[in-house]
């Protein structure tokens, strides 16, 4: 499918804010799923190393 102009392509043929929403969506999906297990990661870590400070005092 080619288009005459770059509004055209943006329109893609009145089927436009469909298309660019699920790309929209797909993207906050994927960007979630990279952000959400870093910031899981970073509280387990925390979590542990509060964990040994406290273990470590009580001994």
């Amino acid at each position: 499918m080619s288009f005459e102009s770059f509004s055209d392509f943006i329109a893609m043929g009145g089927h436009g804010f469909y298309v660019w929403l699920s790309y929209a969506i797909a993207l906050v999906v994927i960007v979630i799923n990279i952000v959400n297990p870093a910031l899981q990661k970073k509280k387990v870590m925390s979590d542990l190393a509060r964990r040994l400070r406290r273990e470590k005092k009580s001994s």
